[in-house]
């Protein structure tokens, strides 16, 4: 495992980040696995949103905490529904917390897909399972199904 691994910490800068990805896949554009998320604030109840990458692997959408457990995890865990936009294209999902060895998969194709996010793990995909195990309580990963509704 990396001694050193960069910690989350949002400020300007990531707002700035947040806000020009949110409109580029409002608009339907950049990496094809980015989305807009969309959840209930768990304290506020405001809606809110912010960029996110989505794995498809195995029949399933998933979804990653490559920051930690930020607010949006937070907030899934609470109301455990989102709306996910890219471009025109819009829908609902359960969100469902993952076991640990459900997870391992899923993180191995996140790091392999978004290299941006490199710094924020603490291995890379070809650690063991052992040790992408031990990162799951630090970097939640979510089963995300379409809501029939």
């Amino acid at each position: 495992m990396k001694s050193t691994t960069k910690k989350f910490h949002p400020g300007g800068i990531q707002r700035l980040a947040n806000w020009y990805f949110t409109r580029l896949t409002g608009l339907g554009l950049g990496l094809k696995s980015r989305h807009v998320l969309t959840v209930r604030g768990r304290k506020s109840g405001i809606m809110r949103s912010n960029p996110v990458d989505v794995i498809d692997l195995d029949d399933h959408q998933w979804l990653v905490a490559p920051y930690g457990v930020v607010n949006w995890v937070r907030n899934v865990r609470m109301t455990h529904e989102a709306t996910l936009r890219r471009g025109k294209v819009q829908a609902t999902y359960r969100v469902d917390e993952v076991d640990a060895s459900t997870s391992v998969p899923v993180i191995r194709e996140y790091i392999k897909q978004i290299p941006v996010t490199h710094a924020y793990w603490e291995c890379d995909a070809d650690a063991s399972t052992d040790d992408i195990e031990e990162l799951v309580p630090r970097h939640p990963v979510f089963r995300l199904t379409r809501d029939a509704s």
